[in-house]
């Protein structure tokens, strides 16, 4: 039996209950700053830009690669956003015959937007726990992260978010 297929050990319902309230309320905030550039790109386009910003510059098959679908899906999603103004598609500098994607000044800005609304958001929020239970959920989030296998430069991306 695999690490991954073993049984978990037991947790407090109690435990798992204080993490989904916690889980319900970073959803939220995450949600909130989606919803302040969904007029500007959709879910997919959103996980292209920050991809790209996260990981630098990137072609469309490696794009494809890393989000899990089909090249002509990435490729659709990047032509909106260099039409849209937030990527640029140029000749790779290895490669010539090689296209690559980079955000423009304005894709930057607005992946830098999102992640900011974030901050603010969780800052707002901690602004609100006392200082010593602060300190700790810190070191409790860090650990869970860690469990999680989530890191500096984890996958999550994925979600829109970045480091």
């Amino acid at each position: 039996m695999s690490p991954a297929e073993a049984p978990a050990p037991a947790v407090p319902p109690g435990d798992v209950d204080a993490v989904m309230l916690a889980l319900q309320a970073l959803v939220g905030v995450a949600a909130e700053s989606v919803a302040q550039v969904e007029d500007r790109v959709t879910l997919p386009q959103l996980r292209v830009l920050v991809l790209i910003a996260s990981r630098g510059t990137q072609n469309v098959n490696s794009v494809a690669r890393a989000m899990g679908i089909h090249p002509s899906n990435a490729s659709r999603a990047c032509d909106r956003l260099v039409a849209g103004g937030l990527l640029v598609r140029s000749e790779s500098a290895v490669d010539r015959r090689n296209l690559v994607l980079d955000l423009t000044d304005e894709g930057r800005a607005l992946v830098a937007g999102l992640v900011e609304h974030r901050r603010r958001a969780v800052s707002r929020v901690l602004a609100q726990v006392p200082d010593t239970k602060r300190r700790v959920l810190v070191r409790a989030m860090n650990a869970f992260g860690r469990a999680a296998g989530e890191g500096p430069a984890g996958e999550a991306w994925k979600l829109g978010w970045h480091d």
